[in-house]
């Protein structure tokens, strides 16, 4: 069973959420919280799997609990989907500086939000490529790294392929049916892809490839 906790401040809003993941008989919504410090207290407390996390709320913003809960210098960080209104919103770009997993817009389809539950209680946090990657475009082109890596981390071909991948906006599950492998085997090169880049998750990875564009330009030796 995953544990879901939810935080949004619209009642409304909150129910919906509640009723489409409900109707998954995997998934159990364990807590609500109508603002980002009610969020911290109550995920903090229960552990939930995954946080559906808000990001204009007021009384605590979204923002501010997902660095809390997911930021880089959480020893246990929660996995967090956000959920907004706005597909290019700052605090979305905030929200993935601070350490959550993806992100939602609150009229997407309700296949994607258990796709989204359920991705990021697996690690796997990019769901939508319509939307995840146009996103993650948009956060490189406006933060561009300030220097390129040097030497340019040695990935191997394949672990080229899963990178690129993940820049596209690719799930496991899509990146394995394209690459005609095991979803075990993408986990696996993206753990690698993550230790070679030091970068914290599969997130940062596909940004920074979007801010290095030079990566892809390999050594002709690196094999699979």
């Amino acid at each position: 069973m995953i544990r879901v906790l939810i935080a949004d401040d619209q009642p409304s809003i909150r129910r919906s959420l509640r009723t489409f993941l409900e109707l998954d008989g995997d998934i159990e919504v364990v807590a609500e919280a109508s603002n980002g410090r009610e969020a911290v207290e109550r995920a903090l407390a229960l552990r939930p799997d995954v946080v559906l996390m808000d990001v204009r709320m007021p009384g605590g913003d979204g923002l501010t609990a997902t660095a809390q809960l997911a930021g880089p210098d959480t020893e246990q960080p929660i996995p967090i989907v956000v959920i907004t209104t706005f597909d290019l919103d700052e605090y979305v770009f905030g929200a993935l500086e601070n350490g959550a997993a993806g992100f939602l817009l609150k009229d997407t389809d309700p296949a994607y939000l258990t796709l989204a539950v359920r991705a990021a209680a697996a690690g796997d946090g990019l769901v939508s490529p319509a939307v995840t990657g146009r996103v993650i475009r948009e956060f490189a082109r406006r933060r561009p790294a300030a220097t390129p890596p040097t030497p340019i981390p040695d990935l191997t071909a394949r672990e080229g392929d899963v990178l690129a991948a993940l820049a596209g906006g690719l799930s496991n599950a899509e990146i394995a049916e394209a690459l005609f492998v095991e979803v075990g085997t993408v986990k696996t090169h993206v753990s690698r892809i993550i230790a070679k880049l030091g970068v914290r998750d599969r997130v940062q990875a596909a940004i920074w490839a979007h801010q290095n564009p030079r990566w892809n330009h390999r050594d002709e030796t690196s094999t699979r």
